[in-house]
C-alpha cells in the first residue's frame, strides 16, 4: 500500500522517514510505514503537527492519514506483516527474531521506494 504515481519532485534529493507500530504476533501485526518528500519540503512539513502516533488519539491520526493522502509533496509507503506470519518466523527451526523482521520490514520500504524511482538522500528511522 502506498502512494501513485511518481511526483515531479522525486527525482529531487528526497528524505525518508521509517516507523513501525503494533506488538507482535500475539497482540497484532506489525506495521511499518514510511513518509518521503523533497528535502526542501522538510520545514514545512515540520508545521504540519505529525507527532508519535502513541501520543494521538485515534480521531486526530485518521485526520492526518487523510491529510497526507491528500498531500502532493509527500509520499508514503505502508507494510503490514501478519501475525501468523511472525509468529512463523519465530517459531521455524531456524529463528528469526523481531530485530531481524523490523529491519527486513524498513529495507523492504526503502527499496520498494528507490524502485519506483525516487532520488533517496536521507532516511531517519525511529524504530523502537
Amino acid at each position: 500500500m502506498g502512494s501513485n504515481p511518481l511526483p515531479v519532485w522525486a527525482s529531487e534529493p528526497c528524505v525518508m522517514g521509517i516507523d513501525e507500530a503494533g506488538r507482535g504476533p500475539v497482540l497484532g501485526p506489525m506495521v511499518y510505514g514510511c513518509l518521503y518528500c523533497s528535502a526542501s519540503y522538510q520545514k514545512t512539513l515540520a508545521t504540519l503537527k505529525f507527532a508519535d502516533s502513541k501520543t494521538l488519539k485515534e480521531e486526530k491520526r485518521e485526520e492526518l492519514f487523510e491529510s497526507l493522502k491528500a498531500d502532493a509533496s509527500l509520499g508514503w509507503a505502508v507494510d503490514i506483516i501478519d501475525p501468523r506470519e511472525l509468529s512463523a518466523k519465530m517459531l521455524q527451526r531456524i529463528k528469526v527474531n523481531l530485530n531481524t523482521i523490523s529491519h527486513d520490514a524498513a529495507m523492504g520500504l526503502v527499496n520498494r521506494v528507490l524502485a519506483m524511482g525516487v532520488l533517496l538522500s536521507e532516511i531517519s528511522t525511529e524504530l523502537n
